[in-house]
């Protein structure tokens, strides 16, 4: 059997898909990397709802697919960038997920940990960011996960130097009960973050960044660094206190950052362990007997598929990554809150298919493939 893909150049080719998925079984927990996955949300397809109205999410399936991360020994970050925090979920809907997934993380002996920031504010006040933040921490800490301190749009816009980073993260660290998470998203999935930490140069930056951990280290679990350069993140790795760790965020060299060098070695916080999620324990397994070239064997392959899910505007990754879940059979439709779903071009979730496909990634052939044929026919290409 075939399938006729579009390319970008408006023609045809034909593709052989997989009759067989990769062979990937829940195992053993994890033991020599700390991994989550930022999962996505589900939305309801049958809610009558437009663009900008508050996310109508389908809560049997979106918790349904963190039972699905967690039977495979990942930990779940959640309400974050990858569930669309800003670009259809609203903090409402991000304090509900935060509840339900926190709950069912409990029930399930699953590891979660939550997305604090400040969405609730167009802008604000440097008082009234700080606020913001509070109240998205209390509601994190009150489900019983552990937070992630997430970049603030709104800090961003009111913060005049480096000097507001120190004072608002230094206030939100010393009334936290317990470590965090810092994240240092760059304004590559947001441009509202451009110039975060007070300066667009990005070595002030960091300097600020980690004189913000060297004031609080005993509050700081680890930093999740999103910037898409190895080479910076492994000078900030070497140049962390003692004791906090590196997640890295960087979907386009995650498998030679997660390996380390023997200086050190970063654990995950990816968005693209989403879709990769079962491929990517079986990976860090084999990595905990100390096969770091068949940990390369087995995660290296992705990053093709990773860097095309994240190509500009990477913000919009997210529009791959329910496709893919789609196509994966966890979800029954491709719908997104806020109509993300418009967000990608016919030939590139041909691509996504045909890169996910050759990976072995779909339970499911067969219906990824039917799947992909009803997408195409809705584009008119005949079947």
């Amino acid at each position: 059997m075939t399938i006729q893909l579009p390319d970008s150049d408006g023609g045809l080719r034909t593709y052989e898909p997989r009759t067989e998925p990769l062979a990937v079984t829940p195992g053993a927990p994890l033991a020599s990397r700390t991994v989550f996955s930022a999962a996505h949300v589900v939305a309801d397809p049958f809610a009558d709802v437009s663009p900008d109205s508050p996310a109508a999410v389908d809560w049997d399936a979106t918790l349904a697919f963190r039972r699905h991360l967690w039977s495979h020994g990942l930990g779940v970050a959640e309400a974050m960038d990858t569930a669309q925090r800003g670009m259809g979920l609203d903090w409402a809907g991000a304090a509900e997920l935060i509840r339900r997934s926190a709950a069912e993380a409990k029930a399930a002996g699953g590891r979660i940990a939550c997305g604090v920031g400040t969405d609730q504010l167009a802008s604000g006040t440097l008082a009234e960011v700080r606020a913001a933040y509070e109240e998205q921490l209390a509601v994190v800490e009150a489900a019983g996960a552990q937070a992630i301190l997430m970049a603030s749009r709104a800090l961003a816009a009111a913060a005049r130097g480096p000097e507001d980073y120190l004072e608002v993260y230094g206030h939100l660290l010393r009334q936290a009960a317990d470590p965090v998470i810092l994240h240092w998203l760059g304004p590559m999935f947001d441009p509202a973050l451009e110039g975060y930490w007070g300066s667009s140069d990005l070595d002030a930056a960091t300097d600020t960044f980690l004189e913000v951990i060297a004031a609080h280290p005993d509050k700081v679990d680890g930093i999740k660094v999103s910037l898409l350069d190895a080479r910076r993140e492994v000078d900030l790795r070497r140049r962390l206190p003692q004791g906090v760790r590196c997640y890295t965020g960087d979907d386009f060299h995650y498998p030679e950052l997660i390996a380390g060098d023997d200086q050190g070695f970063s654990h995950a916080l990816l968005g693209i362990f989403d879709p990769l999620g079962p491929l990517a324990a079986e990976a860090v397994r084999v990595l905990d007997t100390g096969d770091t070239a068949g940990f390369r064997a087995l995660l290296d392959p992705t990053v093709e598929l990773s860097r095309h899910l994240f190509q500009a505007p990477t913000r919009f990754y997210k529009t791959g990554v329910v496709f893919l879940a789609w196509l994966a059979g966890h979800q029954s439709h491709f719908t997104m809150v806020g109509g993300l779903q418009s967000a990608r071009s016919l030939p590139h979730f041909a691509r996504a298919y045909e890169l996910a496909d050759s990976l072995g990634l779909f339970p499911d052939p067969k219906l990824a493939e039917e799947r992909m044929k009803n997408l195409l026919a809705l584009y008119g290409v005949a079947r």
